[in-house]
């Protein structure tokens, strides 16, 4: 009897220390406080800290991490589909209120993502695998990017997942308060620890996710509830862990702690005094003695008294413009000297491009690494320029992949300094007519990048809180991301104005060759005249010319139109493009292409489709309306309707703009 009870606690002991069990072939447990001795499976940028802290990802562009248990979950019939686990995580991020990506806890059949992309899907999706019934992964996101194109409800929130980024359900950030009764809300990028429990029950098919601030109970009520059946969802054998990734934005993600269980039961809780600490975010300062701080005064006053003429020159050359108002714009503000050593004095070697609007400069900021671009342009004193910030500040809200991402402004005297995430691959008009830099610009990154312009203006026209016309959309103003991606920038004509009223500019503003004829009559830019801009760029990147031309010998001026006109006329449209002769060139998506150009730039806008339309039709949800060619002549030769010839746009361009931003150009 003796033996068979020190058998017994023997069994019982070993059970308690083992850090994963397993029971009765349907449960599985396991518990880490910091995570010095686990046994994980990592890849990507994820690693383990000699203090137990498991970090994702780091303030590196265009990573992405993956963390997962080894063994995988049994999810068969003879097994539970029921789990708890809760978690606690930190999200350090690299520009305050900026960040790429979040954190997502994931349920996934397969540990391989090497088929995944940075930056916008977590590191487990690609563009074409999301929402594959086949991915057979589940996830709970916490986002901290708002992306239209996944419907997202903020860059704050939580969403459930299934096989897609395109959430089940989804909430802002935020905790019930069990002593106030009320739910409170929490910033992701705070770099505060947070905990977050995750439960779900097989018999209701009911997931529920719930989180608070680090060290306070778990919330009698969940953030959370969607009812999903993970039966369709996750494999037989299913791995369990995190997955992040950073863009072109890029956030510190740490995981401090990690409890699950499998089989009905609810997860262990974590013992927080064993959590590992996270890395400062501000230095400390140290205690010095009192004879410390009197050499350090002596000093201190013959360094002042020795460099103050010095100092003086110092000043005046990093000397900004600040006013108390500019504070209730909640825009990242750069501090001169920071943007003066990041782009090295603004050398030439550093420019990316110049015009009327002002240079723009390449630079690396000093404190995080972080490329980007830095606009120079001048700006008007007085209230003209609390409105220009005012408007600055709507347009550094947007959020879209297809946008280029306004990330903050400085001032400085006469000057104001804006900085934009920097596109490695510059502009659209170098590779339209450079083949040196791209020879093989094929037909598929051509349709991706008429694609990824038409989604852009959708965001802007319906999409966004304020309707915004963007004036001068044209190839130079795309850029090309490090994927070939197509960028929108260049906002220096933009105007916003409320969904439901009319838009009030009274002058022309553009580029010749990209300008609806109405134009020229009305002087009032709408969302059609940005369809007309995007139709003439469409043709342009179909073509391979630009909208206005010289013949070769001459200085008669061609029209890009009139030539795609005369080749429907002939019902040998795609002969207007040089690219049907390219191997992988689809001639039915030319053909469309082509067609959806010449249906944007019709005369009247009324004829237009708007932009929501446009990408119908690229999509393929659409048909392209049947339609014969039209007097394309209208669109710039005929001078009583539509008076649009090269001079008389240069006539009414040499008016000043009532455009706040026109000064940005």
């Amino acid at each position: 009897m003796a033996f068979n009870i020190i058998l017994l606690n023997f069994v019982a002991i070993l059970l308690w220390t083992l850090p994963f069990t397993v029971f009765a072939q349907d449960t599985k447990k396991f518990i880490y406080n910091g995570f010095q001795e686990a046994n994980l499976h990592l890849d990507g940028a994820a690693t383990i800290h000699p203090n137990g802290l498991l970090q994702l990802t780091n303030f590196s562009k265009q990573l992405k991490a993956h963390v997962f248990h080894p063994d995988p979950l049994e999810f068969s019939s003879s097994s539970s589909l029921s789990f708890s686990t809760t978690w606690v995580f930190a999200i350090n991020p690299e520009i305050q209120t900026f960040s790429g990506q979040g954190i997502a806890f994931v349920l996934s059949a397969s540990l391989d993502f090497h088929h995944s992309l940075p930056g916008y899907d977590f590191g487990l999706f690609n563009r074409s695998s999301i929402g594959n019934f086949s991915n057979h992964i589940f996830a709970v996101e916490l986002d901290t990017a708002q992306d239209v194109d996944f419907r997202d409800i903020n860059s704050n929130h939580v969403g459930i997942d299934v096989n897609s980024l395109i959430s089940d359900a989804s909430a802002s950030a935020a905790y019930y308060s069990d002593a106030e009764s009320q739910n409170k809300s929490l910033n992701l990028l705070s770099a505060k620890p947070m905990q977050i429990w995750i439960d779900y029950h097989e018999t209701s098919i009911l997931i529920q996710v719930t989180m608070a601030p680090l060290g306070l109970p778990k919330p009698s009520r969940p953030l959370l509830t969607s009812h999903i059946n993970l039966s369709e969802v996750v494999l037989s054998k299913t791995y369990v862990g995190f997955s992040s990734s950073t863009g072109s934005l890029a956030s510190s993600h740490y995981l401090l702690g990690w409890s699950f269980t499998q089989g009905g039961q609810e997860a262990e809780s974590l013992d927080l005094s064993k959590l590992p600490p996270l890395p400062h975010i501000r230095n400390r300062g140290k205690k010095l003695s009192v004879g410390s701080v009197i050499m350090l005064v002596i000093l201190s006053v013959m360094v002042i008294t020795s460099a103050s003429s010095y100092y003086v020159k110092r000043r005046k050359k990093y000397e900004e413009v600040f006013e108390d108002w500019e504070q209730e714009y909640l825009l990242q503000r750069f501090s001169y000297k920071d943007l003066y050593n990041a782009t090295k004095g603004f050398k030439e070697k550093e420019l990316l491009g110049a015009g009327g609007f002002g240079k723009v400069y390449r630079g690396i900021l000093p404190s995080s690494e972080l490329e980007v671009a830095v606009k120079r342009v001048s700006h008007r004193s007085g209230q003209g320029v609390r409105e220009f910030v005012a408007e600055i500040a709507s347009l550094g809200k947007l959020r879209h992949r297809n946008l280029v991402q306004l990330l903050g402004y400085c001032r400085r005297k006469q000057e104001l300094l804006l900085v934009y995430d920097y596109m490695p691959n510059l502009s659209l008009d170098k590779y339209l007519y450079d083949d040196g830099i791209m020879p093989n610009f094929s037909w598929h990154t051509r349709f991706r990048i008429i694609h990824g312009v038409a989604s852009a203006l959708l965001y802007l026209h319906e999409e966004w809180e304020q309707v915004v016309v963007h004036r001068d959309v044209k190839a130079s103003n795309v850029l090309l991301d490090a994927d070939m991606n197509a960028r929108l920038g260049d906002f220096g004509l933009a105007r916003l104005y409320d969904h439901g009223t009319n838009p009030q500019t009274t002058h022309v503003v553009g580029t010749v060759g990209y300008l609806a004829p109405e134009l020229t009559r009305k002087g009032k830019a709408t969302t059609a005249t940005d369809v007309f801009s995007f139709g003439m760029l469409t043709l342009e990147i179909a073509c391979g010319r630009s909208p206005i031309s010289l013949q070769s010998g001459s200085n008669v001026e061609t029209y890009l139109v009139d030539w795609v006109d005369e080749c429907w006329r002939k019902e040998v449209i795609i002969e207007a493009s040089y690219l049907r002769f390219e191997r992988n060139c689809v001639a039915e998506e030319l053909e469309l292409v082509l067609k959806l150009g010449m249906l944007c730039c019709h005369p009247k806008p009324e004829a237009r489709p708007s932009i929501r339309q446009a990408v119908h039709i690229l999509n393929g949800d659409s048909v392209l309306p049947e339609m014969l060619p039209f007097d394309a002549k209208a669109t710039h030769g005929d001078q009583t309707l539509f008076p649009v010839s090269s001079q008389a746009t240069s006539a009414y361009c040499a008016h000043s703009s009532d455009s706040i931003l026109e000064v940005g150009r």
